[in-house]
């Protein structure tokens, strides 16, 4: 049996894609001092007008995190996928492999910068997954406060780390017990670290990885 995520027209597309991703962030950021960098990942308007300034820049998931969310929505039969951070749509195309390995659904992708919501749609239609994804453009906080499915079975958040906690209140409501959080880099956000781990919070968090926390809501 094979997997979307490994044959074409998906497979050879994801190859490209984090090669150009390879070749185009890692200068980019290598020019950007440590402390600079963390100054610009916990704070939501350096982050954004940084974001705006650097159109190109890619900030995806690695490759093993991508095929770990597409293992998650697989091994769960995610069919209500929303992903905070789209950008150029790696990681929403290896979430939307495993919808159509699942046998159908629906993601819902949000993306403040225009133009990579149009790169990630093209990748999208190039991937052969268009059908399945929603990319909402705008500020995530306005994109995903109305119209989400009712039960959501995955969350990614990748996007401006110092707003997970607040993507996160908006989303909570829907996921159902034994909803997975996949939070990218989520070390940028110590507080919505501390209210995954809290004993009473509802949820069961542990880092996954390098730059992952795995999460799971109790019910």
């Amino acid at each position: 049996m094979t997997s979307t995520l490994t044959t074409a027209p998906l497979a050879p597309l994801l190859d490209r894609l984090f090669e150009q991703a390879d070749e185009a962030t890692s200068p980019a950021m290598a020019g950007i001092p440590r402390e600079e960098r963390e100054r610009l990942m916990r704070s939501k308007t350096e982050y954004l007008d940084f974001y705006s300034r650097a159109k190109d820049l890619w900030l995806p998931v690695s490759r093993e995190t991508g095929v770990l969310l597409y293992q998650l929505a697989r091994s769960t039969n995610a069919r209500n996928i929303v992903e905070f951070g789209t950008s150029f749509g790696l990681s929403t195309l290896c979430l939307a492999a495993a919808l159509r390995d699942n046998g159908g659904g629906r993601l819902i992708g949000s993306e403040f910068e225009p133009s990579k919501v149009a790169k990630a749609r093209q990748h999208l239609v190039e991937g052969g997954v268009d059908d399945l994804v929603e990319i909402r453009e705008g500020d995530a906080l306005k994109t995903l406060a109305t119209g989400l499915p009712k039960s959501i079975d995955l969350l990614l958040l990748d996007g401006a780390k110092s707003i997970y906690g607040e993507v996160l209140d908006l989303v909570e409501s829907h996921l159902r017990p034994g909803a997975l959080i996949v939070a990218d880099n989520a070390d940028y956000s110590p507080e919505y670290l501390a209210r995954v781990r809290s004993p009473d919070g509802g949820y069961l968090s542990v880092p996954f990885g390098e730059d992952v926390e795995l999460s799971i809501r109790l019910g």
